[in-house]
């Protein structure tokens, strides 16, 4: 059901949301017709959400690559504001896939600048780069 123009988001605050929000939920399909719900953290990057992750999610995503995810922010209600995505997962499994990737660099840089600190710890001026590859 499409939502009202006077509800809908513009372009910009869907933008401010996905690059300052710091959880998503992502939806995989497990085996038969199981759904897995996960938080996690995220980046933001050329129009594409990157997770880093292991597990149930990764296994399920390989088996099955459609998923949806869903960005959202605010406690009550009438302030709720959500962007809720539906697409299809490609699992970066090598350094090859990695590097092939045009958006991969940016989404580290993003993950870094995000999340740098942790909740409630003070932030580092200049985080390190973040080299982790695929294993």
């Amino acid at each position: 059901m499409p939502i009202s123009r006077k509800l809908a988001l513009d372009d910009d605050q869907v933008e401010e949301i996905l690059t300052t929000t710091w959880n998503c939920r992502i939806a995989t399909l497990g085996p038969g017709t199981r759904i897995n719900l996960t938080p996690m953290w995220f980046a933001w990057a050329g129009g594409r959400v990157y997770l880093y992750g292991r597990g149930q999610k990764v296994v399920n995503l390989r088996r099955n690559p459609a998923c949806s995810i869903v960005v959202d922010r605010n406690e009550r209600f009438l302030e709720l504001q959500a962007i809720m995505m539906q697409g299809t997962a490609t699992v970066l499994e090598d350094a090859d896939a990695e590097a092939a990737d045009p958006h991969l660099a940016h989404a580290r840089v993003q993950f870094a600048r995000k999340y740098n600190g942790g909740h409630g710890q003070p932030a580092v001026d200049d985080p390190p780069p973040n080299d982790a590859t695929a294993t």
